[in-house]
């Protein structure tokens, strides 16, 4: 190995104490993602912020927080360098409501320790992760070793809630040329991810009243005093929905990626609404009178693609589909379903590191020569990694290992946690270099 690198692996082995302090000092600070869930105490995003600020501040770091949504902070801390060589680490400080508080065995603030576990809400996702990128900043400045390219720390905000903080750090500039995000990933290497879409289909029908149903289904004389029929808007959707699902079993069959399991690629129907009448925001004004055939249904879906899929191809594809299926429809031949891309603003690229590509290879090495085995795969979920990619830049998500996180007794393992720092400092001393 690398004197250099053993020498500040040596050195965060010793300094163990420091990163797993600040990964409780962390989980004390309760940074419930207001979006979930507000309550005295529990969304202090700005308190953790400005503490984390001053650790970074004391390892000589520039620091900078700037407000991605009002009252919610990104912090950056910067090392400075060449662009050529620079790189992004990346964590996020919001965390997912506690839930039932009695099914709690541990305090989910509390940060305690019980054996090699360090339990609390955000300890695995993901305060572990910043408190590595942390520590790992430390060994080396502590090393006395100047690094060749920039590094960047970000601390973001809304992660659980689409991500905006990095996209608002992106959109102000801080890019790099490349970027680690120390996600949970239990040591594996993970250096692709599929895109996610939230589109809306809206299908319209025609509202009339329920008792003249008949008109519309059974073979009707064209006289005068024929009322004009309905036409059921709920109907509608249900076979699109089974029009659907076939969509999706074929899109699932016939593409893959090496490294995501197989049918990643699904098409989740997550809510829809039924009724009569279309509101300012575009819902079915009323939902609750069977009496009238409905004339709005609102379907609102998560669309998981893969890390070789672009989101202007993926959306093509689906939308010669919601094409073809209308016209076997005469009212919906005159009546499209309407589609809305990026419900809620939320979009998530793709992630397609090649296995191969040096920050890659960095962190599988060094594993290596530990001597671990190291998994390679694909993220099953989404994360802050795929605005980066989308950005253009190289990542890798790699992190620490435990359990519980979005449920109860959460917590990191201790050695991983350690070990996640002592891969990181590797990989940012490779790829930033040494002056």
């Amino acid at each position: 190995m690398n004197p250099t690198i053993r020498s500040v692996l040596d050195r965060i082995e010793a300094d163990r104490d420091f990163v797993i302090g600040l990964t409780q000092q962390l989980v004390r600070i309760p940074t419930v993602n207001p979006k979930f869930e507000q309550g005295p105490g529990i969304n202090r995003e700005p308190d953790l912020q400005n503490h984390l600020e001053g650790v970074l501040k004391d390892l000589g770091m520039q620091t900078e927080q700037s407000e991605a949504l009002p009252g919610r902070p990104n912090l950056v801390g910067r090392l400075p360098g060449s662009n050529e060589r620079s790189l992004i680490l990346n964590g996020h400080i919001d965390v997912v409501p506690v839930g039932e508080q009695s099914r709690w065995t541990m305090d989910p603030f509390g940060g305690e320790i019980v054996g090699n576990r360090l339990y609390g809400r955000g300890s695995i996702d993901m305060k572990a992760g910043v408190a590595a990128n942390v520590a790992a900043v430390k060994a080396i400045r502590e090393a006395g070793l100047q690094l060749e390219g920039r590094l960047e720390l970000h601390s973001v905000v809304d992660e659980e809630a689409g991500g905006f903080g990095t996209i608002d750090l992106i959109k102000r500039g801080h890019l790099a040329a490349g970027a680690i995000v120390t996600e949970p990933t239990w040591g594996a290497v993970l250096p692709a991810e599929g895109g996610l879409e939230w589109c809306r289909v809206t299908i319209t029908g025609k509202s009339a009243h329920s008792a003249w149903r008949y008109n519309e289904i059974f073979p009707q004389h064209h006289t005068v005093e024929r009322l004009e029929p309905g036409t059921n808007a709920i109907l509608l959707a249900a076979r699109f929905l089974e029009a659907l699902q076939q969509y999706e079993l074929d899109i699932t069959r016939r593409r893959s990626h090496p490294l995501v399991p197989a049918g990643l690629n699904t098409i989740n129907v997550g809510v829809i609404r039924g009724g009569s009448g279309r509101g300012p925001d575009g819902l079915p004004a009323v939902m609750t009178n069977p009496a009238i055939i409905p004339d709005t249904v609102v379907i609102d879906l998560d669309m998981k693609f893969l890390p070789q899929e672009t989101s202007a191809e993926y959306r093509a594809e689906f939308e010669s589909f919601v094409h073809h299926f209308a016209q076997t429809s005469h009212w919906l031949r005159e009546h499209p379903p309407q589609l809305q891309w990026e419900l809620g603003g939320l979009h998530f690229p793709p992630m397609n590191t090649p296995v191969e590509h040096p920050l890659v290879s960095s962190v599988i090495g060094l594993r290596k020569e530990l001597g671990l085995e190291t998994a390679i795969k694909g993220f099953e979920a989404v994360a802050d990694a795929a605005f980066y990619a989308g950005a253009g830049m190289p990542v890798v998500i790699y992190g620490p290992g435990g359990d519980g996180f979005h449920g109860y007794d959460e917590y990191v393992d201790i050695e991983s946690l350690v070990l996640t720092t002592k891969v990181v400092a590797a990989s940012v001393l490779e790829w930033c270099g040494v002056g």
